[in-house]
């Protein structure tokens, strides 16, 4: 076998075959290769194995691995079933090789595996990783420990079967039998091979490999392991959300698509860089003139040194028209620069993941000199204000939240919500969109303290803020369009103290 290295890594691919006590049904396995690789034929008669960055040549297969794969790409393969194929058409001479590359494709997580009792399917094993070393190593369950749940287990549905999958493992599991749904919701308060016998109906035997199987997985745990996950170091710090988020954004521990695979290319057509608006008249801005504002600004370096939160705005003076729209220009101003793989790419004054530029910005004004009360859409294409509402309850709630989240001893002047057409994005990229949504949302986050430095005005970011009350304000559905940033903008008051990062 040519390609990449896969030799080497815990051996979970042996055959197992466990006689039931009492003459009862053996557990069995059989195995299928992963769904989302793909076999192909070479012209020089080698086959090629594909699954996103990964690929795997053998290069003269001969008549009976080439059969094997085959019927592994197309169905359940059991040991026996090897056995019969290999030798019918080759001899008994060849069941040796086949199975041994059996066990290197297994071992190298190529294939999935089903543990079944006779024809009856409980387990489907499906790895996530690729490669040496992506198996866990084998966890048999402990007799007369309980098992629990895992703290970090997860259960989606992926069709047509249940899932369980959890964030300290490569290897998910498919509940084959709803039987096995119905055990893992017992083992929120822990259960035993006991009982996992009595609530699948099986032998004793074949309970405790299901339990080895869901150990191995880190789906369930003992009792310590359970409450080491919520009291100690490290894992006590994780959330499920986050360390799962974390995991599959990145690339390396599992070998699903990270990156710009075009998924929705072939399905629905790419959103416009420029933000459709049918609205009411807008607010044209002014044009900022660069020229002068080069000379006017402090150097790059002092201002990246003065960055400062400002948590008091000068009620007395309040931020102009003529200075938001600056402000909004030097920050967010967009230009389209035309189309990249099928999807119009644009440039703004910070980096954005692919030339995609998915954020807008919304700025909740309270105070404006020249412009009244609401929310508004900045159009960076047309540098213009586009009114989405009037001022309401939303309004006040959203306030209300940005003044304490920003622990500020008065309203905010502008609260600059940003937004993430996900769609634009997630277009394009799979398994990181929203990872890079939040990494943009910083560029841009950084990029509105710099100008608002340069321009001694009073920035400052905050850590969170109300989703729902912006949802509601604009009317935007936070599926399509969520808001993933706030910042809070007004005017510095001339002798400022109170700056802090």
């Amino acid at each position: 076998m040519v390609g990449d290295d896969h030799s080497g890594g815990p051996d979970r691919s042996a055959a197992v075959v466990v006689n039931g006590a009492g003459g009862g049904p053996p557990v069995q396995e059989s195995y299928r290769l992963r769904r989302d690789a793909e076999l192909r034929l070479g012209e020089d008669g080698s086959l090629l194995l594909r699954q996103t960055r990964f690929r795997l040549t053998l290069e003269r297969p001969g008549m009976g691995r080439r059969a094997l794969l085959l019927r592994l790409a197309a169905d359940w393969v059991g040991d026996v079933e090897v056995g019969r194929l290999i030798s019918g058409l080759e001899g008994e001479s060849r069941v040796l090789p086949a199975q041994l590359l059996l066990r290197r494709l297994l071992a190298h997580s190529w294939l999935e595996r089903r543990v079944q009792v006779d024809d009856r399917a409980l387990l489907d094993l499906v790895p996530t990783g690729l490669g040496r070393g992506s198996l866990p190593e084998s966890r048999p369950h402990t007799p007369g420990v309980r098992y629990r749940l895992s703290r970090f287990a997860t259960l989606q549905h992926d069709r047509g079967t249940l899932v369980a999958a959890s964030s300290l493992s490569t290897l998910t599991v498919g509940c084959a039998d709803a039987a096995v749904g119905a055990v893992l919701a017992a083992a929120v308060p822990g259960l035993g091979p006991d009982t996992v016998a009595r609530m699948l109906g099986v032998p004793p035997e074949a309970a405790g490999r299901v339990l080895d199987e869901l150990a191995t997985a880190r789906i369930l745990v003992t009792d310590a392991e359970y409450e080491a996950e919520h009291d100690d170091t490290p894992l006590a710090y994780w959330s499920p959300e986050e360390l799962r988020l974390h995991h599959r954004s990145r690339a390396g521990r599992h070998a699903l698509p990270v990156g710009g695979t075009y998924r929705m290319r072939e399905r629905f057509a790419p959103q416009p860089l420029r933000r459709p608006y049918d609205g009411g008249r807008a607010v044209e801005l002014p044009l900022p003139d660069l020229a002068t504002i080069a000379k006017a600004d402090p150097a790059f370096s002092q201002v990246v040194a003065d960055r400062r939160s400002v948590r008091e705005h000068d009620d007395t003076s309040p931020l102009p028209l003529e200075r938001l729209a600056e402000f909004l220009y030097r920050s967010q101003h967009t230009t389209v620069v035309g189309e990249a793989g099928g999807q119009e790419v644009g440039h703004r004054p910070y980096p954005g993941g692919g030339g995609v530029y998915e954020l807008e910005i919304y700025p909740l004004v309270a105070r404006c000199a020249g412009l009244d009360p609401g929310l508004y859409h900045y159009d960076g294409v047309g540098h213009r204000l586009e009114p989405v509402a009037g001022w309401g309850a939303a309004a006040d709630r959203l306030l209300a939240y940005a003044r304490a989240a920003g622990a500020m001893p008065r309203p905010p002047q502008t609260v600059l919500v940003v937004t993430a057409r996900v769609q634009r994005l997630m277009w394009k990229y799979e398994g990181m969109s929203y990872a890079m949504i939040l990494k943009d949302a910083g560029v841009l986050t950084q990029q509105m303290y710099l100008v608002a430095t340069a321009m001694g005005l009073a920035p400052c970011a905050l850590g969170a803020g109300d989703s729902q009350a912006f949802a509601e304000l604009s009317g935007l559905d936070p599926l399509v369009e969520p808001s993933v940033a706030d910042f809070l903008l007004g005017s510095r008051r001339p002798a400022d103290t109170g700056a802090r990062p």
